[in-house]
């Protein structure tokens, strides 16, 4: 995880030193799948980040240095219409751009807030996803190229006996329709800020978006950092999904029995752990 960076000026061998590196860590996640996108593959874990946020590769792979950073020898037309020339060289005009965009900036920060100052919840054991494919056909499933690990029958038994405890909106809309009912809450957009919790995959996997909404606010860095955690969320809940993805190499986390369950709450509480300080550099990055 990269350490959150002070305001600075910077002399153009550093600044230039800064967006290569950052350019660089991200082409190792850009590279394959661009390659897949070109060649009509598909893949249900790696690719599921560009698809299912709206920020585009390019985006990821531009550097921003962030508010407060001062770049000399730098051309302001080269970052974008948020920048301008200073004596002590180019720098966000950051006052423009939260006058443009208070009201979006706000919304992502309170939710932030809010988020940081509940208790986590580590029971839902992943059972998001299962809902998801609750009492569905093979052609219904979203990931019918991928096999389910259990039959229809048998994953549908472990959603009734498990029940779903799934606090996230953006993972409860797709929910099939007779999931929804089993799940002990009904979350909406309008009570999102009431019930996500810093222990939820879904809500710490969404700093990402958080993050690229916040851009050019926030630094690239601090963006590739929430990237980084949410692949890495991803990967355990499509391992612990009813899915059979070993032969993309995901064993599964077997969240139907005693062990798997264990083996998911543990990684569950180490993402929140990373999760929160990420929160937090967001958050000291757009004061209230």
């Amino acid at each position: 995880m990269t350490a959150a960076l002070a305001p600075a000026v910077l002399d153009a061998a550093a600044w230039h030193a800064r967006r290569r590196t950052h350019e660089e860590r991200v082409d190792v996640w850009l590279t394959p799948h661009l390659a897949r996108r070109r060649r009509g593959e598909r893949h249900p874990v790696a690719d599921f980040l560009f698809t299912y946020y709206s920020h585009r590769p390019a985006q990821l792979r531009r550097w921003h240095p962030g508010a407060g950073v001062k770049l000399r020898d730098a051309d302001p037309a080269e970052f974008g219409r948020d920048y301008r020339a200073t004596t002590a060289g180019v720098t966000l005009d950051t006052d423009g751009v939260r006058a443009r965009r208070g009201e979006s900036i706000a919304w992502i920060r309170s939710l932030l807030a809010a988020t940081a100052g509940r208790a986590p919840h580590f029971g839902c054991f992943g059972m998001h996803e299962w809902a998801m494919v609750y009492r569905q056909t093979h052609e219904e499933v979203r990931h019918n190229a991928w096999p389910l690990r259990l039959t229809p029958e048998r994953t549908a038994a472990v959603v009734e006996e498990r029940g779903v405890r799934c606090s996230h909106f953006d993972a409860f809309r797709f929910f099939t329709p007779p999931a929804r009912s089993l799940n002990l809450l009904t979350p909406t957009r309008e009570t999102q800020h009431a019930l996500d919790q810093p222990g939820c995959l879904h809500a710490n996997m969404d700093l990402y978006k958080w993050a690229y909404k916040l851009s050019p606010l926030v630094p690239s860095e601090l963006v590739a950092d929430c990237f980084e955690l949410a692949r890495e969320i991803r990967t355990l809940d499509m391992r612990a999904s009813p899915y059979d993805l070993a032969a993309l190499g995901y064993p599964a986390v077997r969240v139907e029995t005693a062990d798997g369950r264990a083996e998911y709450a543990a990684a569950q509480r180490g993402f929140a752990e990373r999760a929160a300080v990420l929160r937090d550099r967001l958050l000291a990055a757009v004061p209230g």
